[in-house]
């Protein structure tokens, strides 16, 4: 189904066109308990298959459908940020999808803001389409989502978190003044990643005061 925002057709609109310029998206999200642990992970990709992007967010104690909706919301956020006009969506939540499509009605007053905040944002872009995947087919989404609630729990992760990045820590300025150059003391590295501008360290590692950091990817 190919869906383009029209304001003289209402929100959507069938249509059809090329695939060149369009980003391709599987997302998926999950929570353990529901409500439970939660997280969502998302893959995107350009029309030739080369990845743009991986999302990975843990969202705290919230609900599958939450969680499934937040992986979309990611999604196209990250399509309008970085100038994409065109997203089709894939996702294994049959709910999500055909709630977004209009077949279902939205009665979850949980749900109706995410609903309708996907809305807002599906708005803004040229085109848009979602469809319905089995969940086989969403592996990589599904296990950045496994990942984030892993992250979130304590829990080590298969892999390591998308886009993750050593972070090496040396003395600061004012402690480098008091040490020889015989008795350097050597940087330290700690893994962990960026997300919003702020460092975040795997497991119970911390960073004291006075240091500088550099980041390195890994």
């Amino acid at each position: 189904m190919s869906i383009r925002p029209s304001p003289s057709a209402g929100l959507f609109a069938e249509e059809t066109s090329a695939s060149a310029d369009w980003v391709l998206a599987h997302c998926d999200g999950g929570a353990r308990g529901n409500p439970g642990p939660a997280g969502y992970g998302a893959v995107l990709t350009d029309s030739h298959g080369k990845i743009l992007a991986e999302l990975s967010e843990f969202l705290g104690n919230r609900t599958n459908n939450f969680a499934e909706y937040s992986g979309l919301l990611g999604c196209l956020q990250w399509a309008l940020d970085n100038h994409h006009p065109r997203l089709r969506v894939t996702s294994d939540s049959e709910l999500m999808v055909k709630q977004i499509q209009g077949k279902y009605k939205v009665n979850s007053p949980d749900l109706r803001p995410l609903w309708e905040e996907a809305r807002r944002r599906i708005a803004q872009l040229d085109r848009f389409e979602i469809t319905h995947a089995l969940r086989h087919k969403n592996k990589d989404a599904d296990r950045l989502a496994n990942d984030a609630m892993d992250r979130g729990t304590g829990k080590p992760a298969a892999g390591r978190p998308p886009h993750s990045q050593s972070v090496i820590a040396t003395p600061g300025a004012v402690e480098k003044t008091a040490v020889s150059t015989t008795s350097k003391p050597q940087p330290t590295m700690l893994r962990g990643f960026t997300r919003d501008g702020a460092i975040h360290l795997l497991g119970s590692a911390t960073l004291p005061d006075g240091i500088f950091v550099k980041v390195i990817p890994e």
